[in-house]
């Protein structure tokens, strides 16, 4: 019974984790590489041979 607390408990945990770090709107990671992407893929459209 302890063991399936813990895991439970570390699965909110990781839960709680990903979206503070990941999906926190504006300045989520997510935001972050889409922007970067964004703006990589206008530079290299932008090229010109």
């Amino acid at each position: 019974m302890r063991n399936i607390l813990i895991t439970v408990m570390m699965l909110i945990v990781v839960a709680l984790l990903f979206t503070s770090i990941i999906n926190d709107g504006t300045t989520g990671m997510r935001h972050n590489i889409q922007t970067h992407g964004t703006t990589a893929n206008t530079n290299i459209t932008a090229l010109t041979p």
